[in-house]
């Protein structure tokens, strides 16, 4: 990982952990672009209609943590661009996998 790519900042809950997660959807395709004001900031490619664009922050955030869908949930925000996801996850395996991310 490069030395000026800071990891976004994971909140310990009973259980696993909390990530903050900005999303901007309508994006041309969806990817990690960053980290903003502590949040891992996430491009998506799908409009923010219907729920599109959270089930879509889902599916990827699943992929990129190598975990099942099962293992996240959507906890805050899911009518705004800052959004709380829960990782079913230890601390130190959604570090490991987001600093992979960040590359």
């Amino acid at each position: 990982m490069d030395a000026s790519q800071e990891l976004p900042e994971l909140h310990e809950i009973p259980g696993g952990v909390e990530l903050r997660v900005k999303v901007v959807p309508g994006a041309s395709r969806t990817r990690i672009a960053g980290v903003w004001d502590g949040a891992l900031r996430v491009q998506i490619a799908a409009p923010p209609e219907a729920g599109k664009a959270n089930r879509e922050l889902l599916k990827y955030l699943a992929r990129v943590l190598g975990c099942k869908l099962a293992e996240l949930h959507l906890v805050g925000g899911q009518t705004r661009p800052l959004k709380r996801v829960r990782i079913a996850r230890d601390r130190a395996a959604v570090q490991a996998a987001l600093a992979v991310a960040l590359g």
